[in-house]
């Protein structure tokens, strides 16, 4: 059996007794590592589970799934995700390729940041699409995530942006000349998000959004030291809320007004955020 764990948001300790059991009998074990992070090392995962941890990135887990699922049809093999196995779309193609090699699958789920972004207070059911957020360069701007805004916008619903993180990542030239060599791990940030979130918008200019728009910036959800800031998007852009993961969610106009009394405990500064609500989630 191919079994993908899900390992919840945080530590070591997030992992279901039902996932750990799994990990301790597992002939091998897979940390699927490009997708997501926890916020501790393999060796602590190792220390807590007892077990050695193997560490996949993208080239294995795309290329390579071959390598994981050998053996899976005779013993089992324990893949671990972060948050929820479903979480990324990378992991239903694990799930058909052993199916195409007759390997029975059974997954764990946990907590992921698509539940666990309730913590902030909004209501789950007024969330409409989740969109990613990668980071801009110089000749690549990306702005498909702008249309999902402008659909859930048009309905009065949240949205969900996940940060882009760059893990085990090569340049164009070392990529080009076949060098494995990977540059240094970047993490999005909120302000980064909400920079590019309003230079897309100066260049759409449909109004979709603006800098007086609310917005939360999540940093760390689920971990002990979570940490949530509501503002504008133009204070957001300015804000610094520590190490990662962050993400970020726009509200809809159709906040209510419990939602408004919870977030209001996470406001930058109270004035904008109810001149803000006033403007833009005020029923008349």
């Amino acid at each position: 059996m191919l079994y993908l764990v899900g390992l919840g948001l945080a530590d070591e300790t997030d992992i279901t007794v039902k996932g750990l059991e799994v990990v301790k009998r597992a002939e091998r074990v897979y940390l699927e590592a490009y997708t997501s992070i926890l916020h501790v090392g393999k060796e602590k995962l190792e220390s807590f589970y007892g077990r050695p941890v193997i560490v996949a990135d993208r080239e294995m887990v795309e290329s390579s799934s071959d390598e994981i699922l050998s053996g899976a049809d005779k013993s089992d093999i324990a893949f671990l995700v972060v948050g929820d196995p479903f979480g990324a779309t990378t992991h239903t193609d694990i799930v058909l390729r052993a199916k195409e090699l007759a390997v029975p699958t059974k997954s764990i789920p946990n907590a992921s940041i698509l539940n666990a972004v309730g913590a902030t207070g909004l209501q789950l059911y007024n969330f409409g699409q989740t969109v990613s957020m990668v980071f801009f360069t110089d000749n690549w701007r990306p702005a498909s995530f702008y249309d999902r805004l402008r659909e859930n916008a048009s309905i009065g619903l949240h949205t969900l942006l996940l940060l882009d993180i760059k893990v085990k990542e090569q340049s164009l030239e070392n990529m080009a000349r076949g060098r494995k060599i990977y540059e240094p791990p970047r993490y999005m940030t909120v302000s980064q998000c909400a920079q590019q979130m309003l230079e897309i918008e100066a260049e759409k200019g449909e109004k979709v959004y603006d800098e007086d728009s609310l917005a939360i910036g999540c940093a760390r959800v689920g971990a002990d030291d979570q940490k949530f800031a509501c503002g504008t998007l133009k204070e957001l852009s300015g804000i610094e809320l520590g190490p990662p993961l962050h993400s970020v969610v726009l509200l809809g106009k159709r906040a209510h007004e419990l939602e408004r009394d919870y977030i209001r405990l996470f406001a930058i500064n109270e004035q904008t955020f109810d001149a803000s609500w006033k403007k833009y989630h005020e029923r008349q």
